[in-house]
């Protein structure tokens, strides 16, 4: 089997006598797009931080494209091609669009022409090509989780850890990102998404791991995951699964 890009190890995160993540194992297949599921506070966003390099492990190894980058700063990471989006997004929102995604543009482009033209092929790609010198402030939410996309993609990342990109769109949005993601995998980018929007989750994912209580539960294809039982009863709760077998079985007869 080929190397993994990525390869997480028996990570855990402690904050005092929180356990975060708890020995968090599993692997990322270069090309494939990975969803990372599970309910709020399970420990997703944490454990993003910690591949990013924004928040270093208590405990564990992380591999990436062959090299143990454990506790590597972010900036050092972006170089190595790794970049993440966020939930809440903050640009610098007096610039314009052009200006917000040529910072990224920068980190591989010294020359600021060069920079610009990068970053103008970016907003195309999302979908911002309009709006290139619209100052960040005044775009809409769809807009602005484009603009966020397209900033971490700027610093043309191997792997891209993108985090509820879809989160407060409506579904006619969802509907139009889900192919632009799509597009951004088949360009050679390897994706790991936070989602909580299953229809985008069964439609884009190769790989779901299922995160809960800061530790992974299961991992499998999207419609094994759908039906896996310890999935439901980490969303639903205690007895779930066995009460919609029930369910199940009553309209079946």
């Amino acid at each position: 089997m080929p190397e993994p890009l990525l390869r997480v190890e028996k990570v855990s995160k402690h904050f005092g006598g929180v356990v975060a993540v708890d020995r968090a194992s599993f692997a990322i297949a270069a090309g494939h797009i990975t969803a990372l599921i599970g309910p709020n506070g399970a420990g997703k966003t944490t454990l993003f931080s910690i591949i990013a390099g924004f928040s270093p492990p208590s405990e564990g190894r992380i591999f990436y494209a062959g090299a143990e980058i454990t506790g590597e700063p972010p900036h050092r990471l972006a170089r190595r091609g790794i970049a993440r989006t966020f939930q809440i997004v903050q640009p610098f929102a007096g610039l314009t669009v052009w200006d917000n995604i040529a910072i990224g543009s920068h980190l591989l482009r010294p020359a600021r022409a060069d920079a610009l033209a990068a970053a103008a092929e970016t907003a195309q790609l999302v979908g911002l090509g309009e709006l290139v010198r619209r100052p960040a402030a005044s775009l809409t939410l769809s807009a602005l989780k484009r603009l966020e996309l397209a900033r971490a993609l700027a610093i043309e990342p191997r792997l891209l850890l993108l985090d509820e990109v879809l989160a407060g769109l409506n579904p006619c949005e969802i509907h139009d990102m889900v192919p632009l993601i799509r597009d951004i995998r088949d360009r050679g980018v390897t994706i790991v998404l936070i989602e909580h929007v299953m229809q985008a989750v069964m439609s884009l994912a190769d790989e779901v791991l299922v995160l809960a209580q800061g530790r992974i539960i299961a991992a499998g294809s999207p419609q094994a995951i759908a039906s896996h039982p310890r999935v439901i009863e980490a969303y639903l709760g205690h007895g779930a699964a066995a009460r919609l077998h029930a369910q199940q079985q009553s309209y079946d007869r």
